[in-house]
């Protein structure tokens, strides 16, 4: 039997940001320059196949630094963490290396600006999601009120209406943040936005790329895993741009190939923590059962490179 013909789509930008590159290279160097093992306080970035990559070079994933002990290394991760854990690191004189990525610190530090200048602080975020937790845990308990709706700009309580700034994670949705952000304004004209955007270049420039492929595919796969808030954003993304099958995959094993029965036109990209390994599985499983003619949707050009901490450039 031939195989039936399928146009594949193919996302550019795709996959791995610089942030994720780089906090996957500070492990690396981390366990070259101290040996195994090397712990880091939760996984470095969300995907199960680089986590378990690193696992096996000797790096250990705890969620609290009490699971550390004093005498190893410990990494905190990409999605940053409350000003109290490197405190409580640096007491226990412990050597540790911040992987935050530059664009969350960039959000931390606006943050801290802002409190200084005496403005109380609303966060645009996922309840619960890293990024958040350490943003919020840059001030004091109180200074940082979270909304994560439209709706929650309604009720949220402020101290004074007049003394207030916004942030937000850096992996949402830009138009629903827009919303959210239209909302703050429309309730508080006073409120102080970031200088530049929050919401990361990778993330955008991802979301822009879905967007001009969703309306050409019947069916949309984003490789990803299920605690990455980049990659689901891109799976509603596709949605809303007009594919009507879209989902998210951590690997080729997960593919519904009985939901695509019928397909012509397949759109693939990847969430920032996804390696390209995972998507040219995906790809291979589509030629193994497609006669695949694969078209670039490129909206963007990314060059951004950050330098890892200097304690990992000097020697042991």
């Amino acid at each position: 039997m031939p195989k039936p013909p399928l146009t594949l789509y193919l996302a550019a930008p795709r996959g791995f940001c610089a942030g994720v590159d780089r906090a996957i290279k500070i492990v690396e160097m981390a366990l070259q320059k101290w040996g195994a093992p090397v712990y880091v306080r939760h996984e470095i970035v969300h995907n199960k196949f680089v986590v378990d990559g690193l696992r096996d070079l000797g790096a250990v994933f705890v969620e609290d630094l009490d699971d550390c002990p004093d005498d190893r290394p410990v990494i905190f991760s990409a999605h940053g963490v409350p000003k109290a854990v490197p405190a409580a690191a640096a007491k226990r004189e412990m050597i540790y290396v911040d992987a935050t990525c530059p664009l969350v610190s960039k959000v931390h530090i606006e943050a801290q600006r802002h409190a200084d200048n005496g403005l109380q602080m609303i966060m645009i975020g996922h309840a619960g999601h890293p990024e958040t937790v350490g943003t919020m845990g840059q001030l004091p308990e109180g200074e940082v009120l979270l909304v994560e709706t439209v709706e929650d700009v309604a009720k949220v309580q402020v101290r004074d209406a007049g003394k207030l700034a916004f942030v937000t994670q850096t992996t949402l949705s830009v138009d629903d943040t827009a919303d959210i952000v239209a909302a703050l304004q429309a309730r508080f004209p006073d409120i102080v936005g970031p200088h530049k955007e929050d919401i990361c270049y990778a993330t955008t420039n991802r979301q822009e790329a879905v967007k001009a492929m969703a309306p050409k595919c019947d069916a949309m796969l984003v490789v990803g895993a299920p605690n990455s808030s980049n990659s689901k954003r891109l799976v509603e993304v596709g949605a809303r741009a007009g594919c009507d099958y879209a989902q998210l995959v951590q690997r080729a094993a997960d593919i519904d190939w009985r939901a695509l029965e019928g397909i012509r036109s397949m759109g693939i990209t990847a969430g920032a923590s996804a390696p390209e390994v995972l998507i040219n599985e995906v790809i291979d499983a589509f030629r193994d059962r497609y006669e695949v003619t694969v078209e670039m949707v490129e909206t963007a050009k990314e060059n951004v490179e950050f330098k890892v901490p200097r304690v990992l450039r000097e020697p042991a």
